[in-house]
């Protein structure tokens, strides 16, 4: 996987990306990863990660609705709740701010569905890079990245060691393997769009 950040990816503000992506609805069900194809792409190709595993992430993270507003009605009652279309705690926000120099703020997550994608993917290469090279072979990489996405870096590498994984990290790689095909068929629409707008 890619070593350096791109500048793109090293600049992560906002206010230039918000065009990217249309604000999530207010309606859970109306929510759909697919509408952000061309942002997961995009984001994947700066980090150096699997755009796959990137919209894999996005579905298994739409267990609630993420318009603005709502998070921000769902912080004031949990002042720990996680952000964006992909769900970042915090400190796991600071951690790949302070590694890739990204000039937004964690709050930027909950508004620009672009930055919050594109943070996503970073933090899922800095996953990547300290992930050992051999694993145990019950878990493809990816979803020992995805396990890490959930329960940490810590937990990714114990369960890279065979450390069993409890039934929360469980479940959520239950969904991680059923969203797979889904990932791939929005992906696939979103590089048919693509190509259909660029007259490829």
């Amino acid at each position: 996987m890619a070593e350096q950040s791109t500048p793109a990816a090293k600049q992560g503000a906002p206010i230039g990306e918000r065009r990217d992506a249309r604000t999530p609805p207010l309606r859970r069900g109306d929510y759909a990863p697919a509408d952000y194809a061309a942002v997961v792409l995009s984001g994947a190709r700066e980090a150096g990660v699997s755009p796959l595993l990137v919209m894999t992430v996005l579905h298994n993270e739409a267990y609630k609705p993420h318009h603005p507003l709502l998070e921000r009605l769902w912080q004031w009652w949990k002042p720990g709740a996680s952000f964006g279309v992909a769900n970042m705690h915090r400190a796991t926000f600071e951690r790949v701010r302070r590694t890739h120099g990204l000039s937004g703020r964690w709050q930027d997550l909950r508004d620009d569905p672009a930055f919050a994608i594109r943070t996503a993917a970073l933090h899922l290469k800095d996953l990547d890079r300290s992930l050992p090279g051999q694993h145990v072979r019950r878990y493809a990489r990816d979803e020992l990245l995805a396990l890490g996405y959930n329960t940490g870096e810590r937990n990714m590498r114990a369960f890279a060691r065979g450390v069993p994984p409890g039934p929360m990290a469980r479940s959520y790689l239950r969904r991680f393997r059923a969203n797979l095909e889904p990932a791939a068929r929005a992906l696939a629409d979103g590089a048919r769009s693509s190509d259909t707008v660029t007259g490829r």
